[in-house]
């Protein structure tokens, strides 16, 4: 059913389908006859099975659905920013997108970071937005510009007046407890953590700069935040050797921690880890089942940023809606991976520089920028995960495939297992007969899929 309203029949064991519809909003199971009667009444046909074709009007299939597509105009008047503080960090990743710590350090300035902060909160006031956010994140650890992390939130607040500012960062939770005790007071928008699950995981590729493991580190700051309640998030980075500890990882951290969200990404050869084996692969999609069973037990839903059942979207992340981040030398990117104008694709996510009033913007880049919505990669037509995962990461594809046509990738296959799965799973917990989606989702926002 393919192409026929955005109805889709994927096979399951033994004959049976899956039929999703993701624009209306609905899922359910179905036999191959079933399949075939509701192809015949989407297309119209006379005399069609009459019990299929009332579920048809009464699940909204006949009806033409809404479009997921949204597109940016005009000069952007972005209302939060993200500081990419610095390159240094404190660890030394043994799958580090960035390969921080492996060329001189570069560190933003407090002029930089006033720059950006005046910019959204004049925005946010002119736009009558209802706060402007400050976020940290970037090539190396954030905490490393310690100074300048607090000092540029206190402007942030001291300018904004009575405008609320909402702050939150992504981090590697190697924190003194004086650093703790300020992201819990300051940091009201969370923390994103990196952390490997099991220590014997966690210390085998994020040492410190001394070669010694972190994870006591890391566990202590989650400790910390969670004995205070604090909103936090744990990213696990999975390499081709750790594939079968992910089960048992994200039993140890949902045993012992209150994270409020478990992201888990296979690891992605770039920077250090360039060249080592792939773990995107059929035993990460095994192992993610195994560890997403495990994870229900304590209530938890697993997250994998591409695999995004009740959201409906035509983008992965911001770097098609005007994302505002800025480098240490004060330049604009759309993407948290672009975090430096040495990137190999700085070219693509640049699109803007800091002027007299402001910041002048490359208003033709930009708008390429824009025009990377999924609608547009003709290899995703016909897939039904196609308004969930939005295209997923387009630096991913770049790094991939080159800046030709998108041809596909692995996390393609994983990504359309695991919309398979959370599909099923909530048919099961609405009764095991028909799913209906809400749309409140929302597409993926500071922390994406690259190794971290």
């Amino acid at each position: 059913m393919n192409g026929t309203r955005d109805v889709f029949a994927i096979p399951l064991e033994d004959g049976a389908h899956l039929v999703y519809a993701p624009l209306h909003g609905v899922a359910f199971a179905a036999t191959s006859g079933m399949v075939a009667a509701l192809s015949a009444v989407l297309r119209g046909s006379e005399g069609g099975d009459q019990d299929v074709a009332a579920l048809a009007r009464e699940t909204g299939l006949l009806r033409r659905p809404p479009s997921p597509v949204t597109r940016r105009r005009g000069t952007p008047t972005p209302t939060e920013v993200t500081l990419f503080l610095t390159t240094a960090c404190n660890l030394r990743c043994t799958y580090c997108y960035a390969s921080a710590g492996d060329a001189p350090a570069t560190y933003m300035t407090m002029d930089v970071a006033k720059q950006g902060i005046d910019f959204v909160i004049d925005n946010a006031r002119r736009e009558g937005a209802p706060f402007a956010g400050v976020h940290y994140h970037g090539g190396g650890e954030p905490s490393v510009h310690w100074n300048l992390m607090t000092e540029s939130l206190a402007y942030a607040r001291e300018r904004a007046g009575g405008l609320p500012v909402i702050a939150a960062s992504a981090g590697n939770g190697v924190f003194t407890d004086r650093q703790i005790d300020w992201m819990i007071a300051n940091l009201n928008g969370g923390m994103s953590l990196s952390f490997d699950g099991l220590p014997e995981a966690h210390d085998k590729h994020r040492p410190t700069v001394r070669g010694t493991g972190s994870s006591a580190r890391v566990m202590h700051t989650m400790r910390r935040f969670t004995d205070a309640d604090y909103p936090y998030a744990v990213r696990l980075t999975v390499t081709a050797e750790q594939i079968p500890l992910l089960p048992d990882s994200i039993e140890f951290v949902l045993s012992n921690f209150t994270p409020k969200r478990v992201q888990v990404e296979p690891a992605y050869q770039l920077g250090r880890h360039a060249g080592e084996p792939d773990a995107e692969t059929e035993e990460f999609i095994a192992a993610y089942r195994e560890a997403q069973g495990r994870a229900a037990r304590f209530g938890h839903e697993l997250i994998y940023s591409a695999a995004r059942v009740g959201t409906l979207t035509n983008h992965f992340c911001g770097i098609t809606q005007d994302n505002f981040c800025l480098s240490p030398a004060g330049n604009v990117s759309a993407c948290f991976e672009a975090f430096s104008e040495d990137n190999e694709f700085a070219d693509v996510f640049f699109y803007g520089s800091p002027g007299a009033d402001g910041y002048t913007f490359d208003m033709d880049r930009l708008d390429r920028l824009r025009d990377l919505g999924v609608e547009h990669r003709s290899f995703c037509d016909g897939c039904f995960a196609k308004w969930n995962c939005a295209g997923d990461c387009y630096h991913k594809s770049l790094a991939t495939n080159g800046r030709g046509e998108f041809t596909g990738s692995q996390r393609c296959h994983i990504t359309r297992e695991l919309v398979k799965d959370q599909l099923l799973t909530r048919i099961a917990g609405s009764g095991g007969l028909i799913w209906r989606d809400d749309h409140t989702g929302e597409p993926c926002g500071v922390h994406g899929g690259t190794n971290e």
